[in-house]
């Protein structure tokens, strides 16, 4: 029995010195990759230290520096808080009283906690316990004395104390082995980003981009900068319009950094404008931004947008009304929230939304717009033909280039079969712009109804002319020939170019199932009444009932 308690005892020694060392092995890798941060402020050296740092205390708790140096990491990535930092520390100085890096930590965290006293105490037992290698507690003990000085009342004696420990704090640098191994890293590896920029920043002067971007990445694979090289990587494609270049580069800066906004934004902005479809990217960028500035409004202003484009209406009002929150007098946000609510059939609402961004009219063209959206929520969702004209006549006077304004009240009298008014107002179009093929054909159409033939033909001709790919303006033309004038010819041979522009044109093929009706080319007619009718299915242009009785009567005995 004493025998196998000895064989024990020994295998339970061999299994803490197993712990041990692998604990020494996982804080060696988390000090590398903790000095890879502090040189290169990469996000992912920082999660691999933090880890490592886990795994060390786990495999060893005795381990004072684990502690500290956790705790300035997890402080310095906002997952904990100041007086955690500080308890971590203290942790570390119980475990090892004598440990001069615990003292400075504890300090530094009582530093920032503004316990001044406190912290003063913590640096001159790091400076008892190491004084020739107390560079750090002396220069950082100086640092806090200055601060101290400009919080309360100055003291002299606090004064004289500052200088001791600043001057005595840069004497014993020279001989303070980490403070300089540290300097050297940083020197060195300043002095490598350097090179790389300069020559990254040369190659981009004398246009050699393909070179650059070549050394850019040869200097992030080198130096870790991956945040700073990728961004200038990401702007050279963008310049030499390779997007998808662009789109890699920016990925990996957050890969780095997931919080960089300078990247966040510039990769929203790039999805935005040359890959339209990656809806979700997008949004997952203007979230992130907004973990980082939870109040900034033109992110959600985007983020509705978003939401618009992937026709997710409800989540683009939410934003949209984020947006209104935080500035209540953007006009902009309210003509887009009435938007959103149209399409959720939320009328009411959009028009008090329209008409506060036309009351605060930060620009007549703009605001011209809107009006005449707002006209056509009055003209089509409320059959107000009315307050329609009054919203289209003030666009028009906001923007007296506007054709489309013109266009909107000529259309909005059509309808009313108020024709004279709508005659006036499509000429008031052409006169803005005589090259409008559609105000052309939009009068040739008013003209008819007033029974004014040859003007009409003139105007349909004269669309024609502008646009010869106008498949509406070569049927209307069509219908005039053949039931006005009897010209079936040249009504079949409207039609029929109608029909070639636009080969799902339902009205065209029946019309040139009319023509050929009327001259007695049956299969022919019957065949054009039979696909309008098939098309008619879809776009619910005629009375089926109508086609099918000229259907049945092709072939009456």
């Amino acid at each position: 029995m004493l025998e196998q308690h000895n064989i024990s005892g020994t295998q339970d020694t061999e299994s803490s010195e197993n712990k041990n060392e692998n604990a020494i092995k996982t804080l060696e890798k988390a000090r590398v990759y903790h000095e890879k941060y502090l040189l290169r402020n990469n996000n992912s050296d920082l999660e691999n230290a933090v880890n490592y740092y886990i795994q060390a205390i786990k495999q060893n708790p005795k381990i004072p520096e684990t502690y500290y140096r956790l705790a300035s990491l997890m402080f310095e990535n906002g997952q904990i808080s100041l007086d955690s930092a500080i308890e971590q520390c203290k942790v570390a100085v119980d475990i090892d009283p004598q440990n001069t890096n615990a003292h400075l930590y504890t300090g530094y965290f009582l530093k920032l906690a503004r316990d001044f006293d406190e912290a003063e105490k913590e640096f001159k037992n790091a400076i008892k316990i190491n004084p020739i290698n107390s560079a750090r507690p002396r220069l950082i003990l100086a640092t806090m004395l200055y601060e101290k000085i400009n919080k309360v009342k100055p003291s002299f004696i606090d004064f004289i104390r500052m200088v001791y420990y600043a001057c005595s704090g840069c004497l014993t640098v020279l001989w303070d082995a980490a403070s300089l191994k540290m300097l050297y890293k940083n020197v060195s590896d300043d002095a490598k980003v350097f090179i790389y920029k300069t020559y990254g920043g040369f190659l981009e002067k004398i246009k050699n981009s393909s070179l650059a971007v070549a050394t850019y990445d040869a200097a992030a694979e080198s130096t870790g900068r991956d945040e700073y090289f990728y961004n200038r990587i990401g702007d050279i494609c963008i310049k030499e319009h390779a997007p998808e270049i662009a789109l890699d580069a920016y990925k990996k800066v957050l890969e780095s950094n997931p919080y960089d906004r300078t990247a966040l934004v510039k990769l929203a902005t790039l999805i935005q404008t040359h890959f339209p479809d990656n809806f979700n990217d997008a949004i997952d960028c203007y979230n992130k931004l907004l973990e980082i500035e939870p109040d900034n409004d033109k992110v959600y202003y985007e983020l509705g947008h978003l939401y618009l484009q992937k026709n997710e209406n409800l989540p683009a009002v939410n934003a949209f009304c984020m947006a209104l929150e935080k500035d209540e007098e953007n006009p902009f946000y309210h003509n887009s929230m009435a938007f959103a609510l149209v399409q959720l059939e939320q009328y009411d609402d959009a028009i008090e939304h329209y008409q506060k961004a036309i009351n605060i009219n930060p620009d007549p063209y703009w605001t011209s717009i809107v009006c005449q959206a707002l006209g056509s929520v009055y003209s089509e969702i409320k059959n107000n033909p009315e307050a329609a004209i009054v919203l289209y006549q003030t666009a028009a006077v906001l923007n007296p280039d506007s054709e489309e304004s013109q266009l909107a009240i000529g259309d909005t009298y059509f309808s009313q079969e108020d024709y004279d008014n709508a005659i006036k107002a499509y000429c008031d179009a052409i006169k803005i712009n005589p090259e409008n093929a559609k105000a052309y054909c939009k009068c040739g159409m008013a003209l008819w109804e007033k029974d004014y033939t040859e003007e009409a033909i003139v105007a349909y001709h004269k669309a024609i002319a502008l646009n010869p790919e106008y498949a509406i303006a070569y049927n209307n033309l069509g219908v005039i020939y053949l039931d006005d004038l009897g010209n079936t010819n040249e009504a079949l041979e409207l039609f029929e170019k109608a029909i070639e522009i636009n080969k799902s044109y339902t009205l065209a093929y029946f019309n040139l199932g009319r023509s050929y009706a009327l001259i007695g080319e049956n299969t022919k007619a019957a065949k054009n009444f039979q696909r309008a009718m098939d098309l008619n299915i879809l776009t619910g242009e005629l009375d089926e009932e109508d086609i099918l009785y000229r259907l049945h009567k092709l072939f009456e005995v």
